[in-house]
């Protein structure tokens, strides 16, 4: 049996990945249980496993959220406590936030394997208890680029490298996508990401208002919030006139079939970009992007082939980069035909190879 604990059930990029990773191992295991948070609902309401849900509240009051977090793990621990789980099963925590399954596992004998998709957790003494839960439990951490494991080493604890994967139904639609320019009517600079500051929302707003004097450059924010969240977050009365706000989608591939580029405008001083789902999800369909110059988007990401890498403060340099890209179809399509290429390298298969010999042996 596997047994995955998850926190909060979204539509962001760890809880799609664990979807994949549950498809994956399940059909070869078929005995496997998710543990998720009762708050959130996203992506892992539609795998095919068992799900049973332990008590988590978020707050707007970041303290409360703290003081919540820690006892959802309680209740995490206790509902494994209450489950019939067989001595030989491994316990595979997504994130390093559902420490109560990892505590269990260890306590109980059982074998932990961590999947670590971020690397700025605040504050710094939950950061510390966090990496050394991890470091006491884990059998194996799944580290999803090569910087996050440089920025996040846990010491004594078997490192795998394994770049998250484009899931199958988006690479068939991103393959059966033709790209093309201002496929609108407009030059379409998409966003996806959660409702945060540090996520660069508001510098995408200050970038949008840039171009609000030319009927040639739209933006599409889409954020990861239902709509009195989204709302209560960015007003429309705070909205550029060329900026379009989207709630939550369980079908992000219809906004990449018609972007021209995709930005990740993270902020570089307070949110590390482990990987960037987005960013290859983009690229299968063969939408050149702008990402981070640090973090894990420039593993994947050569500047100025696939598209380029920029600090998200320089708006500036970003208003520049938009601009030459509106004006040089010739060289959009150049990078569009590079980033389809680059896109294949982190397809299914390599991801499901690496998974399941490193979690069944």
């Amino acid at each position: 049996m596997i047994v995955f604990c998850h926190l909060l059930n979204d539509n962001s990029g760890s809880p799609v990945v664990l979807r994949t990773v549950i498809n994956t191992l399940s059909e070869v295991v078929g005995d496997c249980q998710l543990f998720i948070g009762s708050r959130g609902r996203g992506c892992l309401e539609h795998v095919d496993v068992p799900i049973r849900r332990y008590w988590y509240r978020r707050s707007r009051v970041r303290l409360v959220t703290l003081i919540t977090f820690l006892v959802s793990q309680i209740a995490l621990y206790r509902a494994l406590s209450r489950a019939k789980v067989p001595v030989n099963a491994t316990i595979y925590v997504n994130t390093l936030l559902p420490f109560g399954g990892a505590l269990w596992g260890y306590f109980n004998n059982r074998r932990v394997v961590y999947h670590a998709h971020e690397v700025s957790i605040s504050p710094a003494p939950l950061r510390w208890l966090l990496l050394k839960i991890a470091q006491m439990t884990a059998d194996r951490v799944f580290y999803v680029s090569n910087d996050q494991h440089e920025r996040l080493p846990i010491k004594g604890v078997k490192p795998v490298i394994l770049p998250n994967p484009v899931a199958t139904e988006i690479a068939d639609r991103g393959a059966a996508s033709p790209y093309a320019i201002q496929r609108t009517g407009a030059f379409e600079a998409l966003m996806v990401c959660n409702p945060r500051d540090y996520k660069g929302v508001p510098e995408l707003v200050q970038l949008a208002r840039r171009f609000t004097g030319s009927n040639s450059v739209h933006f599409s924010l889409v954020l990861n919030g239902d709509e009195d969240e989204v709302a209560r977050y960015l007003p429309p009365e705070k909205r550029p006139a060329n900026v379009t706000v989207f709630a939550r989608t369980n079908n992000p591939a219809r906004f990449y079939a018609k972007a021209d580029v995709v930005l990740n405008l993270s902020r570089v001083d307070q949110w590390i970009e482990t990987f960037g789902l987005t960013i290859i999800e983009a690229m299968s369909f063969g939408v050149p992007v702008i990402v981070p110059p640090i973090g894990g988007p420039p593993e994947i990401v050569t500047d100025g082939k696939e598209g380029y890498l920029a600090d998200s403060r320089n708006t500036n340099y970003l208003e520049e980069l938009l601009s030459s890209m509106l004006n040089d179809p010739e060289k959009m399509i150049e990078m569009s035909q590079a980033a389809r290429l680059r896109a294949n390298d982190f397809g299914l298969e390599r991801f499901a190879k690496t998974i399941k010999t490193e979690v069944l042996g």
